[in-house]
């Protein structure tokens, strides 16, 4: 079986098997390309099945001068997962990227807004038409909810029951779980939902199920899912002219609905959950904002905190 066979059947299983959405796989592919390339040209003849923990060192090392630290960390990460799936397959009887090592990496939290500024921007889409009706539905949803980019992306019309305000969101791995929507994004939605059936009669689009549809681009993407990169635009653009620090990613609007609950003294368990963590310990990285709370709460409850 050739190198690109194997490489087509790996990102059909992770597009089946492991859920990834269309944004991983396409990192995937990439760094699985960037590989192949790699093999072709440092030892002639050599596949990815055939590659050593010396070729691998060499691969990272090549791309440690082209690129920055959390992307070699994250090509490395792939070509774990990937080995490994040619272990299952039989094809390779060790993962010499096991023993690698990451490179280091800065633990950078991301940028976040405190409430003052989180209720700026979401009051800043004051228009009545269908891009600011859409984006302020968007910017609700991400704060009330807490999301991924990619799940809000993916949301479909049928995963929003406005009447008790919960959603349905699919996460890493194709996990699904419930996100609550406060009163101000259910109010946005119910603005939003019937401009969005408008522009789906006009452009002959009815048969679209995603909850948030382009209204421009080329035209058979009216009426159609917004991306990724569309919905983070969609974010880039809001805090711009909200006069925000342009550092505020949708993660940022996920990593601030975390910051809010916990400072308003939510349990870690409770924003694990509606985060959709699969570890606690990931959760734990929001605490750093609440240090004051937290220390608090240790000097009331434990019996030797003074």
């Amino acid at each position: 079986m050739s190198s690109g066979t194997y490489l087509e059947d790996f990102l059909r299983y992770l597009r089946v098997e492991r859920q990834m959405s269309p944004r991983t796989l396409r990192n995937y592919r990439l760094d699985l390309t960037q590989f192949l390339e790699f093999c072709s040209e440092h030892r002639e003849g050599l596949t990815p099945a055939q590659a050593t923990y010396q070729d691998l060192r060499a691969f990272l090392a090549a791309a440690l001068k082209k690129n920055r630290k959390t992307t070699v960390a994250r090509k490395l990460s792939t070509l774990r997962t990937f080995f490994k799936y040619l272990q299952r397959l039989g094809v390779m009887s060790q993962n010499p990227a096991k023993l690698a090592p990451s490179p280091k990496l800065e633990k950078v939290l991301p940028h976040y807004l405190s409430v003052d500024e989180a209720f700026h921007l979401l009051g800043e889409p004051k228009n009545d038409d269908f891009g600011t009706c859409r984006d302020k539905a968007i910017l609700e949803v991400f704060y009330s909810g807490g999301l991924r980019l990619a799940e809000l992306a993916g949301l479909n019309l049928g995963d929003v029951d406005l009447a008790p305000g919960v959603l349905r969101v699919w996460g890493k791995g194709g996990k699904e779980r419930l996100a609550f929507l406060g009163e101000p994004a259910r109010a946005a939605l119910s603005a939003y939902l019937p401009l969005r059936q408008r522009l789906l009669e006009q452009h002959g689009t009815m048969d679209e199920t995603a909850l948030f549809v382009n209204s421009r681009g080329p035209r058979n993407s009216h009426g159609r899912r917004l991306s990724t990169e569309g919905v983070a635009r969609v974010v880039a653009k809001w805090v711009r002219l909200s006069g925000l620090s342009p550092g505020l990613t949708p993660h940022g609007l996920r990593h601030s609905f975390a910051t809010h609950l916990l400072e308003g003294r939510a349990d870690l368990r409770a924003v694990q959950e509606l985060l959709g963590h699969a570890s606690i310990s990931t959760t734990g990285r929001y605490t750093h904002v609440n240090l004051d709370y937290l220390m608090e709460e240790y000097d009331k409850a434990h019996p030797r905190s003074k």
